[in-house]
Protein backbone atom coordinates (compact mmCIF):
# COMPACT_ATOMS: atom_id res chain seq x y z
CA UNK A 1 0.00 0.00 0.00
CA UNK A 2 1.15 3.32 -1.08
CA UNK A 3 1.75 6.05 1.43
CA UNK A 4 0.96 8.42 -1.38
CA UNK A 5 -2.85 10.01 -1.11
CA UNK A 6 -4.83 9.34 -3.70
CA UNK A 7 -5.07 12.24 -6.48
CA UNK A 8 -1.74 12.81 -6.77
CA UNK A 9 -0.17 13.78 -10.14
CA UNK A 10 2.91 11.91 -10.98
CA UNK A 11 6.40 13.84 -10.74
CA UNK A 12 10.43 13.47 -11.11
CA UNK A 13 11.19 10.05 -9.65
CA UNK A 14 13.75 11.29 -8.03
CA UNK A 15 11.57 13.36 -5.69
CA UNK A 16 11.05 10.95 -2.03
CA UNK A 17 7.67 11.15 -1.10
CA UNK A 18 4.97 9.50 1.31
CA UNK A 19 5.82 9.02 5.13
CA UNK A 20 9.88 9.16 3.62
CA UNK A 21 8.96 12.70 2.49
CA UNK A 22 7.84 13.56 6.07
CA UNK A 23 10.88 12.64 7.32
CA UNK A 24 13.29 14.23 5.43
CA UNK A 25 11.17 17.63 5.86
CA UNK A 26 11.12 16.96 9.44
CA UNK A 27 15.07 16.71 9.80
CA UNK A 28 15.27 19.90 7.83
CA UNK A 29 12.76 21.56 9.94
CA UNK A 30 14.57 20.40 13.50
CA UNK A 31 18.00 21.72 11.96
CA UNK A 32 16.33 24.79 11.42
CA UNK A 33 14.19 25.13 14.53
CA UNK A 34 17.27 24.18 16.55
CA UNK A 35 19.48 26.59 14.71
CA UNK A 36 17.27 29.56 14.92
CA UNK A 37 16.56 28.46 18.74
CA UNK A 38 20.52 29.60 18.76
CA UNK A 39 20.03 33.13 17.57
CA UNK A 40 17.28 33.70 19.81
CA UNK A 41 19.11 32.62 22.87
CA UNK A 42 21.99 34.32 22.09
CA UNK A 43 19.62 37.60 21.08
CA UNK A 44 18.31 37.55 24.40
CA UNK A 45 22.03 37.64 25.92
CA UNK A 46 23.21 40.19 23.84
CA UNK A 47 20.09 42.46 24.73
CA UNK A 48 20.10 41.78 28.41
CA UNK A 49 23.88 42.44 28.93
CA UNK A 50 23.50 45.60 27.20
CA UNK A 51 20.64 47.30 28.82
CA UNK A 52 20.49 45.57 31.93
CA UNK A 53 16.37 46.23 31.57
CA UNK A 54 14.61 43.03 31.99
CA UNK A 55 11.66 44.82 30.38
CA UNK A 56 13.79 45.38 27.19
CA UNK A 57 14.57 41.45 27.52
CA UNK A 58 11.25 40.65 28.21
CA UNK A 59 9.78 42.64 24.76
CA UNK A 60 12.29 39.96 22.78
CA UNK A 61 9.08 37.00 23.74
CA UNK A 62 6.37 39.45 22.52
CA UNK A 63 8.11 41.04 19.40
CA UNK A 64 8.76 37.17 18.78
CA UNK A 65 4.99 36.25 18.98
CA UNK A 66 2.78 39.03 18.24
CA UNK A 67 3.23 40.10 14.58
CA UNK A 68 2.89 36.57 13.51
CA UNK A 69 -0.93 36.09 15.08
CA UNK A 70 -1.94 38.97 13.81
CA UNK A 71 -1.14 38.38 10.22
CA UNK A 72 -2.24 34.64 10.64
CA UNK A 73 -5.47 34.69 9.27
CA UNK A 74 -4.41 35.90 5.86
CA UNK A 75 -1.42 34.08 5.62
CA UNK A 76 -3.10 30.86 6.10
CA UNK A 77 -5.66 32.13 3.35
CA UNK A 78 -2.27 32.89 1.02
CA UNK A 79 -1.08 29.04 2.09
CA UNK A 80 -4.43 27.26 1.03
CA UNK A 81 -3.92 29.18 -2.56
CA UNK A 82 -0.43 28.76 -3.09
CA UNK A 83 2.00 25.50 -3.58
CA UNK A 84 3.11 24.40 0.52
CA UNK A 85 6.11 23.38 -0.47
CA UNK A 86 7.33 26.60 -1.95
CA UNK A 87 5.57 28.44 1.11
CA UNK A 88 7.88 26.86 2.75
CA UNK A 89 10.77 27.46 0.91
CA UNK A 90 9.51 31.20 0.54
CA UNK A 91 9.08 31.24 4.44
CA UNK A 92 12.58 29.89 5.20
CA UNK A 93 14.47 32.17 2.57
CA UNK A 94 12.85 34.88 3.97
CA UNK A 95 14.27 34.29 7.80
CA UNK A 96 17.52 33.48 6.23
CA UNK A 97 17.56 37.30 4.91
CA UNK A 98 16.33 38.81 7.47
CA UNK A 99 19.54 36.48 9.42
CA UNK A 100 21.63 37.83 6.80
CA UNK A 101 21.11 41.25 7.38
CA UNK A 102 21.50 40.65 11.08
CA UNK A 103 25.15 39.24 10.25
CA UNK A 104 25.93 42.66 8.47
CA UNK A 105 25.08 44.48 11.15
CA UNK A 106 27.46 42.46 13.48
CA UNK A 107 30.45 42.95 10.95
CA UNK A 108 29.79 46.38 10.78
CA UNK A 109 29.79 47.15 14.46
CA UNK A 110 26.23 49.10 13.82
CA UNK A 111 23.63 46.39 15.88
CA UNK A 112 21.13 48.19 18.10
CA UNK A 113 18.01 47.09 20.53
CA UNK A 114 15.48 47.98 18.33
CA UNK A 115 17.31 45.70 15.00
CA UNK A 116 16.82 42.84 17.41
CA UNK A 117 13.32 43.68 17.90
CA UNK A 118 12.60 44.00 13.96
CA UNK A 119 14.96 41.28 13.50
CA UNK A 120 12.38 39.06 15.97
CA UNK A 121 9.40 40.11 14.59
CA UNK A 122 10.08 39.47 10.96
CA UNK A 123 10.74 36.05 11.92
CA UNK A 124 7.57 35.95 13.66
CA UNK A 125 5.93 36.97 10.08
CA UNK A 126 7.37 34.28 8.38
CA UNK A 127 6.71 31.96 10.89
CA UNK A 128 3.07 32.40 10.21
CA UNK A 129 2.91 31.68 6.78
CA UNK A 130 5.20 28.81 7.50
CA UNK A 131 3.36 27.06 10.06
CA UNK A 132 0.11 26.36 8.53
CA UNK A 133 1.68 24.85 5.53
CA UNK A 134 4.25 22.71 7.56
CA UNK A 135 0.89 20.62 9.18
CA UNK A 136 -1.11 21.21 6.22
CA UNK A 137 1.65 19.28 4.10
CA UNK A 138 2.07 17.02 6.49
CA UNK A 139 -2.25 15.97 6.19
CA UNK A 140 -1.32 15.21 2.51
CA UNK A 141 2.36 13.16 2.94
CA UNK A 142 1.17 10.39 5.21
CA UNK A 143 -1.55 7.96 5.85
CA UNK A 144 -3.94 8.87 8.68
CA UNK A 145 -2.93 6.61 10.62
CA UNK A 146 0.62 7.97 11.04
CA UNK A 147 -1.26 11.43 12.08
CA UNK A 148 -0.34 10.94 15.90
CA UNK A 149 2.96 10.15 15.13
CA UNK A 150 3.67 13.42 12.96
CA UNK A 151 2.79 14.84 15.35
CA UNK A 152 4.76 14.02 17.85
CA UNK A 153 7.73 14.19 15.89
CA UNK A 154 7.08 17.93 15.24
CA UNK A 155 6.45 18.03 19.20
CA UNK A 156 9.68 17.20 19.60
CA UNK A 157 11.40 19.30 16.69
CA UNK A 158 10.53 22.44 18.94
CA UNK A 159 10.88 20.64 22.21
CA UNK A 160 14.39 20.21 21.02
CA UNK A 161 15.18 24.05 19.69
CA UNK A 162 14.28 24.95 23.65
CA UNK A 163 16.16 22.43 25.20
CA UNK A 164 19.51 21.74 22.93
CA UNK A 165 19.80 24.87 21.67
CA UNK A 166 21.01 27.41 24.72
CA UNK A 167 23.86 25.28 26.31
CA UNK A 168 25.57 25.31 22.54
CA UNK A 169 24.66 28.90 21.74
CA UNK A 170 26.44 30.02 25.24
CA UNK A 171 29.26 27.52 24.23
CA UNK A 172 29.24 29.62 20.73
CA UNK A 173 28.94 32.76 22.07
CA UNK A 174 32.17 32.78 24.60
CA UNK A 175 34.47 31.15 21.21
CA UNK A 176 33.00 32.32 18.58
CA UNK A 177 30.47 35.13 19.26
CA UNK A 178 27.14 36.76 18.07
CA UNK A 179 28.25 36.43 14.47
CA UNK A 180 29.47 32.62 14.61
CA UNK A 181 26.31 31.78 16.02
CA UNK A 182 24.49 33.50 13.61
CA UNK A 183 26.20 32.05 10.70
CA UNK A 184 25.33 28.59 12.32
CA UNK A 185 21.82 29.77 11.73
CA UNK A 186 22.01 30.41 8.22
CA UNK A 187 23.77 27.09 7.56
CA UNK A 188 20.89 25.65 8.77
CA UNK A 189 18.14 27.48 7.28
CA UNK A 190 20.06 25.85 4.02
CA UNK A 191 19.64 22.62 5.23
CA UNK A 192 15.86 22.74 5.51
CA UNK A 193 15.87 24.08 2.42
CA UNK A 194 18.01 21.41 0.29
CA UNK A 195 15.39 18.92 2.51
CA UNK A 196 12.24 20.62 0.74
CA UNK A 197 13.68 20.42 -2.79
CA UNK A 198 14.46 16.55 -2.83
CA UNK A 199 10.91 16.06 -1.69
CA UNK A 200 7.39 15.63 -3.35
CA UNK A 201 4.36 17.33 -1.56
CA UNK A 202 1.15 16.43 -3.29
CA UNK A 203 -1.50 19.62 -3.81
CA UNK A 204 -5.05 18.80 -3.09
CA UNK A 205 -7.85 18.00 -5.06
CA UNK A 206 -9.48 21.22 -5.06
CA UNK A 207 -7.71 24.13 -4.63
CA UNK A 208 -9.07 25.88 -1.24
CA UNK A 209 -8.51 29.96 -2.29
CA UNK A 210 -10.68 29.67 -5.22
CA UNK A 211 -13.35 32.70 -5.12
CA UNK A 212 -13.61 35.98 -2.95
CA UNK A 213 -11.66 38.69 -1.42
CA UNK A 214 -8.34 37.21 0.69
CA UNK A 215 -10.01 39.38 3.62
CA UNK A 216 -13.46 36.49 2.85
CA UNK A 217 -11.23 33.62 2.90
CA UNK A 218 -9.32 34.87 6.26
CA UNK A 219 -12.49 34.76 7.83
CA UNK A 220 -13.93 31.39 6.59
CA UNK A 221 -10.86 29.97 8.87
CA UNK A 222 -12.92 31.60 11.84
CA UNK A 223 -16.43 30.83 10.10
CA UNK A 224 -15.47 27.06 9.41
CA UNK A 225 -14.67 26.68 13.30
CA UNK A 226 -17.31 28.85 14.75
CA UNK A 227 -19.83 26.56 13.32
CA UNK A 228 -18.46 23.39 14.76
CA UNK A 229 -18.87 23.85 18.51
CA UNK A 230 -17.11 20.83 19.24
CA UNK A 231 -13.69 22.40 17.58
CA UNK A 232 -14.73 25.61 19.48
CA UNK A 233 -14.55 24.49 22.84
CA UNK A 234 -11.84 22.68 22.01
CA UNK A 235 -10.05 26.47 20.82
CA UNK A 236 -10.93 27.56 24.09
CA UNK A 237 -9.40 25.24 26.41
CA UNK A 238 -6.22 25.40 24.34
CA UNK A 239 -6.22 29.45 24.94
CA UNK A 240 -6.89 28.80 28.74
CA UNK A 241 -3.95 26.37 28.29
CA UNK A 242 -1.41 28.60 26.76
CA UNK A 243 -2.29 31.28 29.42
CA UNK A 244 -1.25 28.98 32.20
CA UNK A 245 1.56 27.90 30.73
CA UNK A 246 2.63 31.24 29.02
CA UNK A 247 2.55 32.48 33.22
CA UNK A 248 4.40 29.31 34.38
CA UNK A 249 7.39 29.43 32.04
CA UNK A 250 8.38 33.19 32.70
CA UNK A 251 7.61 32.56 36.50
CA UNK A 252 9.41 29.60 37.00
CA UNK A 253 13.24 31.72 37.11
CA UNK A 254 11.95 34.32 39.84
CA UNK A 255 10.66 31.21 41.90
CA UNK A 256 13.61 29.08 42.07
CA UNK A 257 15.44 32.21 42.50
CA UNK A 258 13.79 33.02 45.28
CA UNK A 259 15.12 30.77 47.62
CA UNK A 260 18.25 28.95 45.22
CA UNK A 261 21.40 29.73 43.12
CA UNK A 262 21.38 30.01 39.04
CA UNK A 263 22.91 26.81 39.42
CA UNK A 264 20.22 25.05 41.01
CA UNK A 265 17.86 27.01 38.23
CA UNK A 266 20.05 25.43 35.81
CA UNK A 267 19.72 22.06 37.26
CA UNK A 268 15.85 22.63 37.35
CA UNK A 269 15.30 23.81 34.35
CA UNK A 270 17.02 20.74 32.89
CA UNK A 271 14.86 17.98 34.68
CA UNK A 272 11.98 20.00 33.87
CA UNK A 273 12.62 20.39 29.84
CA UNK A 274 13.79 16.44 29.89
CA UNK A 275 10.09 15.96 30.98
CA UNK A 276 9.41 17.88 27.46
CA UNK A 277 11.47 15.92 25.42
CA UNK A 278 10.33 12.71 26.52
CA UNK A 279 6.83 13.40 25.78
CA UNK A 280 7.67 14.80 22.55
CA UNK A 281 9.46 11.20 21.96
CA UNK A 282 6.94 9.24 23.65
CA UNK A 283 4.36 10.84 21.37
CA UNK A 284 6.27 10.52 17.83
CA UNK A 285 6.67 6.72 19.00
CA UNK A 286 3.19 5.54 19.78
CA UNK A 287 1.05 8.26 18.67
CA UNK A 288 -1.26 8.85 21.41
CA UNK A 289 -4.61 7.30 22.63
CA UNK A 290 -6.63 6.10 19.76
CA UNK A 291 -9.46 8.41 21.59
CA UNK A 292 -7.87 11.84 20.70
CA UNK A 293 -9.70 13.62 23.02
CA UNK A 294 -8.41 11.60 25.97
CA UNK A 295 -4.90 12.93 24.78
CA UNK A 296 -6.07 15.99 25.23
CA UNK A 297 -8.04 16.17 28.51
CA UNK A 298 -6.38 13.16 30.02
CA UNK A 299 -2.83 14.73 30.13
CA UNK A 300 -4.41 18.41 30.13
CA UNK A 301 -5.10 17.36 33.82
CA UNK A 302 -1.48 15.64 34.21
CA UNK A 303 -0.19 19.36 33.30
CA UNK A 304 -2.84 21.05 35.63
CA UNK A 305 -1.97 18.88 38.61
CA UNK A 306 2.09 19.04 37.69
CA UNK A 307 2.11 22.85 37.78
CA UNK A 308 0.15 23.14 41.16
CA UNK A 309 3.03 20.75 42.60
CA UNK A 310 5.59 22.88 41.74
CA UNK A 311 4.05 25.78 44.17
CA UNK A 312 3.31 23.88 46.96
CA UNK A 313 7.29 24.18 48.63
CA UNK A 314 10.08 25.87 47.84
CA UNK A 315 12.15 22.08 46.97
CA UNK A 316 14.37 22.51 44.26
CA UNK A 317 13.38 19.09 43.58
CA UNK A 318 9.70 19.24 43.81
CA UNK A 319 9.51 21.64 41.42
CA UNK A 320 11.89 19.86 38.87
CA UNK A 321 9.91 16.76 38.80
CA UNK A 322 6.57 18.47 39.21
CA UNK A 323 7.41 20.35 36.10
CA UNK A 324 9.22 17.70 33.88
CA UNK A 325 5.47 15.91 34.92
CA UNK A 326 3.48 18.64 33.73
CA UNK A 327 6.04 19.41 30.68
CA UNK A 328 5.70 15.56 29.41
CA UNK A 329 1.79 16.05 29.64
CA UNK A 330 2.21 19.31 26.95
CA UNK A 331 3.65 17.12 23.83
CA UNK A 332 0.94 14.71 24.15
CA UNK A 333 -1.63 17.42 24.25
CA UNK A 334 -1.15 19.34 21.76
CA UNK A 335 -0.24 16.13 19.35
CA UNK A 336 -3.50 14.63 20.01
CA UNK A 337 -5.35 18.00 19.62
CA UNK A 338 -3.49 18.67 16.29
CA UNK A 339 -4.65 14.98 14.65
CA UNK A 340 -8.35 15.90 15.51
CA UNK A 341 -7.65 19.52 13.27
CA UNK A 342 -6.54 17.10 10.49
CA UNK A 343 -9.00 14.80 10.85
CA UNK A 344 -11.95 17.15 10.83
CA UNK A 345 -10.80 19.68 8.73
CA UNK A 346 -10.86 19.59 4.51
CA UNK A 347 -7.07 19.76 3.59
CA UNK A 348 -7.42 22.50 0.86
CA UNK A 349 -8.91 25.24 3.89
CA UNK A 350 -6.33 23.75 6.21
CA UNK A 351 -3.72 26.58 5.69
CA UNK A 352 -6.36 29.64 6.94
CA UNK A 353 -8.54 26.83 9.37
CA UNK A 354 -5.16 26.34 11.12
CA UNK A 355 -4.32 29.99 10.91
CA UNK A 356 -7.13 30.86 13.08
CA UNK A 357 -6.68 28.18 15.25
CA UNK A 358 -3.25 29.19 16.01
CA UNK A 359 -4.36 32.52 16.77
CA UNK A 360 -6.84 31.98 19.19
CA UNK A 361 -5.07 29.68 20.91
CA UNK A 362 -1.84 31.55 21.25
CA UNK A 363 -3.33 35.16 21.81
CA UNK A 364 -3.40 34.53 25.44
CA UNK A 365 0.28 33.61 25.62
CA UNK A 366 1.49 37.58 25.33
CA UNK A 367 -1.30 38.23 27.89
CA UNK A 368 0.58 36.10 30.28
CA UNK A 369 3.79 37.22 29.51
CA UNK A 370 2.82 40.92 29.61
CA UNK A 371 0.75 39.62 33.07
CA UNK A 372 2.18 37.44 34.99
CA UNK A 373 5.07 39.80 36.44
CA UNK A 374 2.80 42.24 37.45
CA UNK A 375 0.97 40.12 39.17
CA UNK A 376 3.22 38.01 40.90
CA UNK A 377 4.77 41.60 42.16
CA UNK A 378 1.84 43.73 42.80
CA UNK A 379 -0.79 40.82 43.65
CA UNK A 380 0.07 37.50 45.01
CA UNK A 381 3.67 37.98 46.71
CA UNK A 382 1.91 40.76 48.71
CA UNK A 383 -0.34 37.97 49.65
CA UNK A 384 1.83 35.47 51.46
CA UNK A 385 4.34 38.05 52.62
CA UNK A 386 5.21 37.28 56.59
CA UNK A 387 2.70 40.30 57.58
CA UNK A 388 0.26 39.52 54.54
CA UNK A 389 -3.44 38.90 54.43
CA UNK A 390 -3.21 35.32 53.99
CA UNK A 391 -0.32 34.23 55.80
CA UNK A 392 -1.82 32.78 58.63
CA UNK A 393 -4.18 30.56 56.55
CA UNK A 394 -2.99 29.78 52.93
CA UNK A 395 0.75 30.69 54.29
CA UNK A 396 0.19 27.85 56.78
CA UNK A 397 0.43 24.89 54.00
CA UNK A 398 2.62 27.17 51.40
CA UNK A 399 4.94 28.82 53.41
CA UNK A 400 5.10 32.53 53.36
CA UNK A 401 8.07 34.99 52.49
CA UNK A 402 9.67 35.37 49.26
CA UNK A 403 8.70 33.50 46.26
CA UNK A 404 5.90 31.89 48.33
CA UNK A 405 3.05 34.23 46.41
CA UNK A 406 4.72 32.82 42.91
CA UNK A 407 3.67 29.34 44.40
CA UNK A 408 0.22 30.40 45.13
CA UNK A 409 -0.38 31.85 41.34
CA UNK A 410 1.09 28.49 40.13
CA UNK A 411 -1.51 26.63 42.42
CA UNK A 412 -4.28 29.05 41.43
CA UNK A 413 -2.88 28.54 37.35
CA UNK A 414 -3.32 24.92 37.67
CA UNK A 415 -7.20 25.14 39.76
CA UNK A 416 -8.37 26.67 36.53
CA UNK A 417 -6.40 24.20 34.81
CA UNK A 418 -8.12 20.88 36.66
CA UNK A 419 -11.36 22.97 36.02
CA UNK A 420 -11.08 23.94 32.37
CA UNK A 421 -9.95 20.20 31.96
CA UNK A 422 -13.52 19.33 34.05
CA UNK A 423 -15.69 21.51 31.72
CA UNK A 424 -14.22 20.19 28.77
CA UNK A 425 -15.42 16.34 29.83
CA UNK A 426 -18.74 17.65 30.96
CA UNK A 427 -19.47 19.16 27.46
CA UNK A 428 -20.53 16.51 25.25
CA UNK A 429 -19.74 18.54 22.14
CA UNK A 430 -16.15 18.77 23.37
CA UNK A 431 -15.88 15.31 24.54
CA UNK A 432 -16.80 13.30 21.35
CA UNK A 433 -15.55 15.46 19.04
CA UNK A 434 -14.56 12.94 16.79
CA UNK A 435 -17.67 11.08 16.44
CA UNK A 436 -19.90 14.11 15.80
CA UNK A 437 -17.50 15.97 13.29
CA UNK A 438 -17.28 13.87 9.91
CA UNK A 439 -13.74 12.86 8.80
CA UNK A 440 -12.48 15.01 6.62
CA UNK A 441 -9.79 12.43 5.89
CA UNK A 442 -10.02 8.50 3.81
CA UNK A 443 -9.85 5.49 5.77
CA UNK A 444 -6.74 4.50 7.83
Amino acid sequence: MTNTPAGDVGEAPRQVTGFRAFTVVWAGQLVSLVGSGLTRFALGVWVYQATGSVTLFALIALFSRLPGLVLAPFAGALVDRWDRRWTMLGAGTGAGLLSAGLLALLWADALETWHVYLFVAGGSVFEAFHWPAYIASSTLLVPRRHLGRIGGMMQLGQAAASTLAPAPAGVLLVTVGMTGVVLVDLASFLFAAVSLLLVRIPEPRARGGDGGSLWRQALYGWTFIRERPGLLGLLGYFALANLVLGAGLVLVTPLVLSFATAAVLGVVLTVANSGLLAGALVMSIHGGPRRRIHGVLGMGLLFGIGLGLAGLRADPWLIAGALAAALFAAPIVNGSSQVIWQAKVPVEIQGRVFAVRRLIAQFTAPVAYLAAGPLADRVFEPLLAPDGLLAGSVGRVLGVGEGRGIGLLYVVLAALTVAATLWGYLQPRVRRVEEELPDALPGE
